[in-house]
């Protein structure tokens, strides 16, 4: 990662670990899912609320986590906020394959936006389950799971 990117990535994981977006319990959610990444630490509880044409119209989390953990949940409610489920479900595997180094974000740079600064996480292999675990969250909510861990 370029010293600009490093930086940026820094940048972006601070400000929203201490100020996460869309940090709240949510009462009238739809869909809930709680994930746990045993590895770190990790836990967090995702609300979803989607209308009848499939459009999530809010997302939210609580949990304790570290700051990549944190940092990715609160992107993740800001990125899926306004986009059908289908849409939401692909940015869930575009987020996947591009931390898992599957997805070059250097040849699809627009494809995620913002959350092309977590690409560098696939060079920590420890973080990835910490960067993805509200993506995969997310995913077991709108399946109908309660429950998901990253083991």
């Amino acid at each position: 990662m370029d010293p600009r990117m490093k930086q940026l990535y820094q940048e972006l994981i601070i400000d929203h670990n201490k100020s996460p977006r869309n940090f709240r319990e949510m009462d009238d959610s739809d869909y809930e899912s709680k994930g746990h990444n045993p590895l770190c630490g990790d836990k967090l509880q995702l609300y979803v609320k989607i209308d009848s044409e499939n459009i999530i119209t809010d997302v939210s989390f609580t949990g304790d986590g570290c700051a990549i953990s944190k940092a990715s949940a609160s992107m993740m409610t800001t990125a899926v906020k306004g986009k059908t489920i289908a849409e939401a479900r692909t940015l869930f595997h575009q987020f996947h394959d591009m931390s898992t180094g599957k997805l070059d974000i250097a040849e699809h740079p627009h494809q995620l936006g913002k959350l092309a600064i977590f690409a560098g996480v696939r060079d920590l292999p420890a973080r990835v389950k910490c960067a993805t675990l509200a993506w995969h969250t997310l995913d077991a909510a709108l399946k109908g799971k309660e429950i998901i861990t990253t083991e």
